[in-house]
């Protein structure tokens, strides 16, 4: 696999740079944000294949991050993490355009199996057009 480019959007700041360097073990290449504008910024700034995104999150809650990522040209697929509690947010994400979503805490297997489908979607998705 090439180097996908990840932004992962928690306001958490351990658990995102845990899971950052867990990545980063994997080969994918990462950047952080800790709330919806920050992650919004970046992405005007930068290429991503992925977004790994909180759906609860204080401000912009992850929702509303994916319904303006969606709004983009190139749109990068995101795979959303949610609480127990938050499934239901989970499942309205899918219906607005995310690949995935998993359940905190996440496991990192998963998570980069799922990182890698959703970007070789992308790709091959690009490739078609």
């Amino acid at each position: 696999m090439g180097k996908f480019n990840i932004l992962l959007v928690d306001d958490e700041a351990e658990f995102v740079e845990s899971l950052a360097e867990r990545l980063r073990l994997r080969g994918f290449d990462i950047a952080v944000a800790s709330d919806g504008a920050g992650a919004l910024a970046l992405l005007r700034e930068h290429r991503f294949q992925g977004v790994v995104l909180d759906v609860m999150m204080p401000g912009m809650d992850g929702l509303a991050v994916l319904r303006e990522i969606k709004k983009g040209d190139d749109p990068p697929e995101v795979i959303l993490l949610t609480g127990h509690a938050r499934t239901e947010a989970a499942l309205e994400g899918i219906q607005q355009g995310a690949f995935d979503y998993l359940i905190k805490p996440v496991d990192i297997d998963e998570l980069s199996f799922r990182l890698q489908d959703a970007c070789e979607k992308r790709a091959l998705m690009l490739q078609q057009q």
